[in-house]
């Protein structure tokens, strides 16, 4: 027997959901992944964008569908001809307290667009201002080489969050993201400790006092919840998927992620060159079958080009192209008169669903397909899948991203994107988004396969859970009895 709970405690240590004590009021505990960094401009994973969004303010928050734009620390985001912007910023400090200033971004910016992290194209390749300068200490003025209306969005982005003086001057990132230092309602009590996590303390406008972050696996997490030994767990595990609509009632919630996947097509290959070729093929794709496989429920079977965490406007109905019809595909290709075979190639972590992605192809539409890595070369003679994360909530970023990986140039589908990029109003910009991305959706250069959701199951103790596909649950809003 003493052997017994000797295994039992060291099991609950390994699992990262070892607070068994009675919950504290006003602590909130919540399990997570471990985050890749929280280094914010250079994260892409769900966790390190749960915390990194209580440890900053971004500029402004963006809602894709209807495209409102809510400044939060900025007063204003605002142009008279949308080349010249100016961002009035509201009084802040850092956790150590010294001022975040206009400087502190212009200085955290000229950083971000020459160190190549994951956010540095929102800056060099979607951004593309001339000048960026601090006009007064409360005062961001930028100057574009273009009119555009994406630049609320773009700043956004939470990867554009300033950085203290401290380590701008020392630029010991892999430091900092031990003990970052932010100018959001929480900070880090102390060092982040990989593998156990590590407690918020609340410094702003924060409903809980206290929030434990706590290292472990979703499966172990979802369990504590039950348990009653952890507050929220914020990923739900594919074999828990359908039990937790009745294990939690209406304590559950599922959110849009800004990832999703696709099949790019050659299209300056003689063999796909003919978008018939590349309908058929995209008819032939089992999305659920994807959906319920490899990918354990964690996406939704892709129903538009632009998954829900990007898309302007509310969407009905699923394209054509992402409808699973064998028979139709089939005739497709006969009717393209395809030869047949094909080598379809993956990147990085997607291996497993690529491949399910092959047998289900070469089962619906009778030809030969093989999965194989993907060379480093720019030009690969089969259709290649993509699992694409984004940086922002602007379309832009992902149909101009598309398109270049599938070697895809139009005049038309150019233009779009550039009138949309200078549209005065979001509804004017939704629009031409959405004419660049029927286009891709007639020419199919790259065919929707599926986009990422998030699943979040908490306590009864707990209340106001909302999510944003950037941050996941907003932990600053998150409250408990």
């Amino acid at each position: 027997m003493r052997l017994f709970v000797l295994l039992a405690a060291v099991t609950l240590a390994v699992s990262g959901c070892s607070g068994a004590d009675p919950a504290r009021p006003g602590v909130l505990s919540v399990g997570i992944r471990e985050p890749a960094t929280l280094l914010p401009a250079d994260l892409s994973d769900q966790a390190g964008r749960l915390v990194t969004g209580a440890l900053w303010t971004p500029l402004a928050d963006y809602d894709a569908a209807s495209g409102k734009v809510t400044p939060r620390a900025a007063a204003s985001i605002e142009s008279t001809d949308r080349v010249h912007w100016t961002v009035k910023l509201r009084p802040a400090t850092f956790h150590d307290g010294t001022p975040v200033t206009a400087q502190s971004y212009v200085d955290t910016w000229r950083v971000v667009a020459a160190a190549h992290w994951v956010s540095s194209p929102v800056l060099t390749k979607l951004l593309r201002a001339v000048e960026i300068k601090a006009a007064a200490p409360d005062t961001i003025a930028l100057t574009l080489d273009r009119p555009s209306g994406q630049v609320p969005v773009l700043l956004s982005a939470p990867g554009l969050v300033p950085l203290p003086a401290s380590v701008l001057a020392s630029r010991d990132w892999n430091g900092f993201a031990k003990a970052p230092v932010g100018n959001g309602p929480y900070r880090l009590d102390s060092e982040w400790k990989p593998g156990s996590g590590g407690t918020l303390k609340r410094v702003g406008a924060g409903k809980a006092e206290e929030i434990e972050l706590r290292v472990g696996e979703p499966a172990a997490q979802y369990d504590a919840v039950k348990a009653g030994t952890l507050d929220l767990a914020t990923e739900v595990p594919g074999a828990q998927h359908e039990a937790m609509h009745g294990d939690f009632a209406d304590r559950h919630a599922t959110w849009a992620l800004p990832e999703a996947g696709y099949l790019a097509f050659p299209v300056t290959n003689p063999r796909f060159a003919d978008a018939t070729v590349r309908h058929g093929f995209a008819l032939g794709v089992d999305r659920a079958a994807l959906e319920a496989g490899p990918l354990a429920h964690q996406v939704d079977p892709a129903k538009a080009l632009l998954p829900p965490a990007d898309a302007p406007g509310e969407r009905s109905g699923t394209c054509r192209p992402c409808s699973f019809d064998a028979a139709a595909g089939k005739a497709l290709l006969q009717q393209a008169g395809f030869p047949g075979g094909a080598t379809i190639y993956f990147g990085p972590g997607a291996e497993e669903w690529t491949r399910t992605l092959v047998v289900g192809l070469h089962k619906a539409l009778d030809v030969s397909v093989t999965a194989q890595a993907a060379p480093r070369t720019d030009r690969l003679d089969g259709p290649s899948t993509l699992d694409v994360k984004l940086t922002t909530g602007s379309p832009d970023e992902l149909l101009t991203q598309l398109a270049t990986a599938a070697g895809y140039a139009d005049d038309t589908f150019r233009q779009n994107l550039s009138l949309a990029d200078a549209a005065a109003t979001p509804e004017e910009a939704g629009e031409l988004y959405r004419l660049a991305e029927n286009q891709l959706l007639r020419d199919l250069p790259v065919a929707p396969l599926w986009s990422g959701h998030g699943h979040a199951v908490w306590a009864p103790r707990v209340h106001d859970v909302t999510a944003t596909p950037f941050t996941g649950p907003v932990l600053a809003g998150i409250g408990v009895s």
